[in-house]
């Protein structure tokens, strides 16, 4: 019987505990922030033309340049190449698929404008949202 007494004390402690910490109130202004509201109105929107070269992508002059642009990219020393990078979105045309990292393009809008690029451009646009393709 010795021994049920601090069980007894522990329980009730519990007991008397557990509702102090239920009547918590969480209204009260200025503890809690209400959510921030944003407002995507003025979020700049995607470009929807395709195929075209992100920011950031690279073009070259001439097939040349973009072998020497990877070999600089790989630290090998030599003449510097003819390139520059896209700073918009640019609308472009292909022309030829020379590999895998190699195709030319011409830039529309641009009067004809042409060079070869190493940025990845598929046959068909990519799905919305940037979700990859499922193959069953």
């Amino acid at each position: 019987m010795y021994r049920s007494g601090p069980w007894r004390f522990a329980v009730l402690y519990l007991a008397l505990i557990c509702p102090a910490s239920a009547q918590v109130v969480w209204d009260m202004p200025n503890i809690v922030n209400p959510p921030v509201k944003f407002d995507h109105s003025a979020a700049p929107t995607r470009s929807d033309v395709w195929p075209r070269l992100d920011p950031g992508a690279t073009i070259c002059k001439t097939q040349a340049d973009l072998l020497r642009l990877a070999e600089f990219r790989r630290g090998v020393q030599g003449e510097r190449p003819n390139c520059q990078f896209i700073h918009s979105p640019t609308a472009v045309s292909i022309v030829r698929r020379a590999g895998p990292g190699q195709t030319e393009v011409s830039l529309t809008n641009q009067d004809g404008l042409d060079g070869w690029t190493d940025a990845y451009l598929p046959d068909r646009p990519l799905p919305p949202g940037g979700k990859g393709i499922q193959i069953k």
